[in-house]
């Protein structure tokens, strides 16, 4: 697990190539065996592959989603908090869990932030998630997570690189 980690970067290019069913179906194992506290699994998933739709899906933000529009999935991570207080923390869980398994599978991935992110000056990025993919208002959008074969190699952070500073022991 340690080399996945060492590995895996945020890819922002990706190669025109759909997704195998296999492979889809692994990523969809993948989320809904994630850890959720006290088992409640707050979340729902939407795997978006239409390509109409993830041209409108990355132009969410401003800034930092518009490699969106050539991955060949993009993976809306939603949580239901009238379920579950933490369902940032689960969505969270499984946002990052999907995309250690794509890179285990040979997929790139990037987060992409959408809680507390700005559309437009008068709509937030989860508003228009919500109204794009039909969201009923009680699911909040946490993140999508874009998904592809890599068309770009990046090397892993180099050791040296790791901030050890933020480790303590027993006390701050």
């Amino acid at each position: 697990m340690i080399d996945l980690l060492r590995r895996r970067r945020s890819i922002r290019k990706y190669e025109k190539k759909a997704i195998g069913k296999e492979l889809l179906d692994d990523l969809k194992e993948a989320l809904l065996r994630c850890p959720s506290s006290r088992g409640i699994n707050p979340w729902i998933f939407i795997f978006v592959d239409d390509a109409r739709l993830l041209d409108q899906l990355a132009m969410v933000k401003e800034h930092g989603s518009s490699f969106l529009k050539n991955a060949a999935l993009g993976i809306v991570v939603c949580g239901d908090e009238t379920k579950s207080d933490v369902w940032v923390e689960d969505c969270s869980i499984a946002s990052i869990v999907v995309q250690l398994v794509a890179q285990s599978s040979g997929l790139g991935s990037c987060w992409i932030q959408i809680r507390k992110r700005v559309h437009s000056p008068d709509m937030t990025a989860e508003e228009y998630v919500q109204k794009l993919l039909g969201i009923p208002a009680r699911l909040k959008v946490e993140s999508i997570i874009s998904i592809g074969y890599p068309a770009e190699t990046k090397k892993p952070v180099p050791h040296a690189n790791l901030t050890f500073e933020k480790i303590h022991y027993n006390q701050y």
